[in-house]
């Protein structure tokens, strides 16, 4: 069957000369690009490896700089290393380096050419991204902190009564503020039938698109094969079947809630209400909230699993932000409004974001014209991979990139990141963990949000520590032992709780059951 199905492979190919199309060559006058020599037909395909591949594409960072290209069985890719060159072409140069490939499983099957974070730059993306700042702006954002305020002081009672399950109570934190604010649902055990699904869809997301997840991404010519000999088409319709009538059901039921007078506000009321102002049909709007609880629930739980596991292996930073909080805060417990006055809080969970990024290899653009830069010929339909793990572990901007330092963003030694006024900065304001340019992530005023006061609510309730075995002595932990997929997380380490004082305890407690008298149905 193996011999049958290569066959079919290569007579397609040869039919259809899609892999067997020649590097882009160099312009006359032009610096040839660097990169790893490949295979005849398939390039460096194969040399990819099929998780982590941000980790490999540093090392070749070293061998041939900050811009060096892969040859995808016929198709350029280039992947960029420094902050820098990502700004100077991604950001700058945005009018042009914001559009995305297009992939045959992740965004044709399973998404229908519906989901913003796959769509090209054309005029549905940007309708759908004109929907999503209005849901994610600035002004936006404060309005949902009683939500972040709320589903946080939860958090705190689970985490400190059962460490060793943070994984369930960051995805019930993360999910449950998205939830709230996409579809006015409260989240209540984490076990409803709708969050169980979404949070699946979600998972499904980070697995199919994935690099090198489905070979027909990356050779487009297999989508081409009848169905009998391509199964990867049975699952993606099942796959889309699957997250478009969740989707739809969510949405329908604010609809029929609207009707019955119910008025609380969310992101799918608002945009039923404005639908004719944002040209936008039921399908893609909900996909558009789709999107933003996928960004939202995910990453933040990551980001917060990575929090712990450095508070485990650089406590003295823990301490150093519980005395800050103690000083500027006291016994009670922080608010958002605390914030301009904890910039230790701001600057380790800023330096989480560097040292463990949770979308380590970026998501890539595509060039839509012909451009130059340094004396480089980019050709159009180029694709662009911002690979954060090498961007984050640039020495220049990050001096001691291995080490977990957020004295980086604190202290004036280190001028490429120090900034002033410290009521201000450290912000994660268009860091570049959030992405580039005009891709960059619309949710980021949210997530912030809720990194900041989850860092200062979780360091003033309790202390993290490594756990120790029979004979007290701390048990190792590794310092990189990460999940696979487009998003990645801590593989599940076990770590201990310690709360700061009984009194601590019980206002986290009295402060939860105000909350929730006060919180609307």
């Amino acid at each position: 069957m193996l011999v049958v199905w290569t066959v079919a492979i290569l007579v397609i190919a040869w039919l259809t000369s899609e892999l067997i199309a020649p590097p882009t060559k160099t312009k006359a006058g032009r610096k040839p690009l660097p990169g790893p020599p490949g295979k005849p037909i398939v390039g460096n395909l194969f040399q990819i490896p099929p998780c982590h591949s941000w980790l490999k594409f540093k090392e070749w960072a070293s061998t041939y700089g900050p811009i060096f290209q892969l040859n995808l069985a016929g198709r350029q890719h280039i992947v960029l290393s420094t902050e820098k060159v990502a700004n100077d072409l991604l950001r700058e140069r945005g009018t042009y380096y914001s559009s995305r490939e297009f992939l045959p499983m992740a965004s044709g099957i399973v998404s229908r050419e519906m989901r913003p974070l796959l769509l090209p730059y054309n005029d549905l993306w940007r309708r759908t991204r004109k929907l999503m700042h209005q849901l994610t702006m600035s002004t936006a954002a404060d309005s949902y902190q009683p939500v972040q305020d709320y589903e946080s002081k939860r958090l705190l009672i689970s985490l400190l009564n059962e460490p060793r399950r943070y994984e369930k109570w960051f995805e019930l934190y993360a999910s449950g503020v998205i939830f709230r604010i996409g579809f006015s649902k409260w989240i209540e055990t984490g076990e409803e039938s709708a969050v169980k699904k979404i949070i699946q869809v979600n998972h499904n997301l980070e697995r199919v698109a994935s690099p090198g997840a489905y070979l027909v991404d990356s050779m487009p010519v297999l989508n081409r094969l009848p169905d009998a000999m391509a199964p990867f088409k049975k699952e993606g319709r099942r796959l889309h079947e699957e997250e478009l009538t969740l989707f739809r059901e969510l949405q329908s039921d604010v609809r029929r809630a609207v009707e019955k007078g119910y008025e609380g506000q969310s992101f799918t009321r608002t945009f039923l209400e404005n639908q004719s102002r944002y040209q936008l049909s039921d399908d893609e709007g909900a996909y558009v909230i789709g999107t933003l609880f996928e960004a939202g629930s995910g990453t933040t739980a990551a980001a917060m699993m990575s929090y712990c596991l450095a508070m485990c292996h650089f406590p003295e930073w823990q301490k150093k932000m519980q005395d800050e909080i103690d000083e500027q805060v006291g016994d009670r417990m922080p608010e958002f409004s605390d914030m301009p006055n904890l910039p230790t809080v701001r600057a380790v969970i800023k330096e989480v974001l560097r040292w463990r990024p949770v979308t380590a290899g970026g998501f890539p653009h595509q060039l839509t014209k012909d451009d130059e830069y340094d004396g480089f010929f980019f050709k159009k339909g180029t694709i662009f991979h911002p690979n954060q793990w090498a961007i984050h572990r640039d020495p220049v901007s990050y001096p001691d990139p291995d080490n977990f330092r957020p004295d980086r963003w604190l202290d004036p030694k280190f001028p490429t990141t120090y900034k002033e006024p410290l009521s201000k900065f450290p912000s994660l304001q268009n860091f570049s963990c959030f992405g580039f340019g005009r891709r960059i992530c619309p949710g980021q005023n949210i997530a912030e949000r809720s990194l900041y006061i989850l860092t200062a609510r979780i360091a003033w309730s309790g202390s993290i520590f490594k756990v120790k075995g029979p004979d007290g002595k701390e048990l190792p932990l590794p310092l990189y032992d990460y999940t696979k997929g487009f998003n990645t997380q801590p593989e599940h380490f076990d770590f201990d709780m310690v709360v700061r004082s009984q009194d601590r305890h019980e206002f986290i407690k009295k402060s939860l059951e105000e909350a929730r008298s006060r919180r609307p149905e």
